[in-house]
């Protein structure tokens, strides 16, 4: 596979142009991550008096406490003025509930922990963790096998 980025002064807007003699799988899936990187929404963060506006890529996790949706970055906590359940429909592939109160990013589960009081998530270079609810531990499983099967 070659690739190759002309850059020009005279074009006005990004694109991507795939040359391929047949639709396969690995094209399937380099069209699969483009759409989800396009989609990937600026989501505007509340902190104290301040808005943030970044990528929803670099969230860990979302949470509902009292009332109130929190995103959890590696070092800080934000308030999102979304519910939880409108974020799953603004969000892209990447994001998937995993307790009725938490919906986490998969690209950045860096371990699964089982134990008997349940499953945990822990995220890498953070103290952070969730927990996954039982009902959604199977589905969980499936599609962190896909995620890393696409990296």
């Amino acid at each position: 596979m070659r690739v190759r980025v002309e850059i020009g002064t005279d074009v006005s807007e990004k694109e991507i142009v795939l040359r391929t003699n047949e639709y396969d799988e690995e094209v399937e899936r380099m069209l699969s991550l483009l759409q989800k990187i396009q989609k990937t929404p600026q989501l505007i963060f509340y902190k104290d008096s301040t808005e943030y506006f970044f990528s929803a890529d670099k969230i860990l996790f979302f949470e509902t406490s009292e009332r109130q949706v929190y995103a959890h970055t590696k070092n800080d906590v934000f308030v999102v003025k979304h519910r939880l359940y409108e974020l799953e429909g603004i969000l892209s592939g990447k994001f998937m509930r995993i307790s009725k109160s938490t919906i986490v990013n998969l690209s950045h589960v860096y371990a699964l922990t089982q134990s008997i009081s349940g499953c945990s998530i822990q995220f890498a270079n953070t103290h952070k963790q969730v927990y996954v609810s039982r009902r959604y531990y199977k589905l969980l499983r499936e599609r962190m096998k896909e995620v890393r099967e696409k990296i």
